[in-house]
Formats: structure tokens, sequence, C-alpha cells
């Protein structure tokens, strides 16, 4: 925002700093309970800032928006009328990914079952955080912008004064506008505006209703031919460290092996009389016949 009030880069960066603590939580308390570290797991933090950011943009946007239609409530009500907007596609949506992630837990894999635990936790932490610490923010950020305070310094912005005798970078620095006027409150978001008056009402023509269900369609179709065509399968050398033996070993054993097939083995499961020549020579009897 171009307003040094209503700009909201502490906030944004509170939701970036929300999911960070989130991973360190669940790294420490995995690592506290002796699960292992593998090289996968490196990829979690990913998955959870962007599952974190999400949920932050979800927060903000339900605060925006209770804030417009509330101006002049308390903030508890506001809060309450924002996690009632918001908890609840956040909570489901948390929900549904820790589900999946301890669902692989249940794999024989054990990098594959570290890395589930690992993202599996930190999303749990991610949800407490973005419900207690965000939301804490949220609060702090409107009490700073009810007391027009810079979103840097947090002082104290005198935007009734008249600054004509400053300059243009103190007035952009201080009251957010060049123009040596005190800048006022925005209004509803452009991106709000715009899936309001125009794609909203574009998406529910009939004629575009009837599109969408025919390329529903195709893409169901195609979805469900594609899980025809699903083999299953893994790569073993994907799971293992990057300096492990096991890759070089399944290289070796695919350029060098591949056109045999797998290898038979047969096992001998009772006590024998390996010093009795007779065994010995019915042993590779049996094995000739295998072969």
């Amino acid at each position: 925002r171009l307003s040094c009030i209503r700009n909201n880069i502490w906030l944004a960066s509170c939701g970036v700093l929300s999911s960070g603590l989130a991973v360190l939580s669940s790294f420490g308390l995995m690592l506290f309970c002796g699960v292992p570290f593998v090289v996968t797991v490196a990829n979690a933090p990913f998955l959870i800032l962007g599952v974190g950011v999400d949920d932050m943009f979800i927060l903000v946007a339900s605060w925006e928006q209770s804030s417009r239609k509330k101006e002049k409530s308390s903030v508890k009500s506001l809060l309450a009328e924002t996690y009632a907007e918001a908890a609840l596609s956040v909570t489901i949506t948390t929900l549904t990914d820790v589900l999946a992630f301890f669902i692989g837990t249940w794999t024989a894999f054990p990098s594959v079952r570290s890395f589930c635990l690992y993202t599996g936790t930190a999303f749990v932490f991610c949800y407490v955080y973005t419900m207690t610490f965000f939301g804490a923010v949220l609060v702090l950020n409107h009490k700073r912008e009810q007391g027009n305070r810079h979103w840097l310094t947090c002082m104290h912005v005198d935007v009734g004064k008249d600054q004509a005798e400053n300059s243009c970078l103190y007035n952009a620095c201080c009251i957010g506008s060049c123009s040596r006027q005190p800048s006022q409150p925005e209004g509803e978001h452009p991106m709000s505006t715009f899936f309001k008056k125009y794609y909203g009402p574009f998406v529910t023509n009939k004629w575009i209703k009837v599109l969408m269900v025919l390329l529903y369609g195709a893409y169901l179709g195609g979805g469900i031919y594609g899980c025809t065509q699903i083999r299953e399968g893994i790569d073993l050398r994907n799971l293992a460290n990057d300096a492990s033996y096991v890759i070089p070993y399944y290289d070796d054993d695919d350029k060098y092996f591949s056109t045999y097939g797998p290898r038979v083995m047969v096992v001998i499961a009772e006590s024998v009389d390996y010093w009795n020549e007779l065994v010995r020579l019915g042993i590779e009897s049996c094995a000739q016949n295998l072969e």
C-alpha cells in the first residue's frame, strides 16, 4: 500500500515468520523424539510456507472485510468475526493435509515415513501458530493503524497538520503522499472489485455455465482415463541419500544386469548333511532341474 499507515509489510512478514516457527517446532520435536532426519525432509519447509502463507491471506482478507462492515466495532468483535469467517476453511485445509501425510507414515520406506512425520507435525504447528500468534499480530497491526502510527517506526503520524513546508520525501515517509495531503483510508481492494463486478457476472452467464460443465466433463473423463493407465512402481534410488552406495549399485544393476530379469533363489529350510556326497549330488541335480 502507498499509505505509510495502511502498509502491511510487517503483517506479511509475521505471516511468513509463523510458518518458520512451525517448521522449527516440528523439526525440534521430531529430533527430540529420535525420528531420523533424511535428505527428503529438507523439502518440507517449502510445503509449510505455501500453506502458511495461504492461511495468512485468508485471515487478512476476512479481517479487511470485517473491519469494513463493522468500522466502529471493538477489536474483540472484529477478531471473532474474522475467525468465524476464516477459521473453518483454515481448519479443514489443515486437517486434510495432516491426514494425508500421517497416512503416509504407514509406508515401508523409512525415508518416506520420516518425511511424512516431519511434514504432518509441521502442519499441526502451522495451524496452532496461525490461530494464536498471527491472530495477535492482526490485532496489534489494527491498533497501530487506529493510532495513526508509521508502519516501520511505529511513530505517530500527524495527518492533520499542514505539511506544505516539508519536502516531498518527508511527506512520503511520514504521511504516505507527496501531495502534502494526509493519506485517506483505502477502500475495497482492486482485486476484490474485479471479481465482484466483472468475473462473477461473467461466470454466472448461462452460456459460460454450459461451457464450464462441458470442460469439467472433459477434465473428469481425462482423469478417469489417466487412472486406468497408472502403473505401480517406484525408483528406489530416489529414496536414498545422494552419497549412499545404493545409487551406484542400482545404476550398475540397470546397466549390466537389466536384460537378465529377476534373480531366482532356492532356499533349503531344513537341516541337511552337507558332508554327505550323495546329498550334495542331490542338491546339484535339483538346481539343474530348476534351470
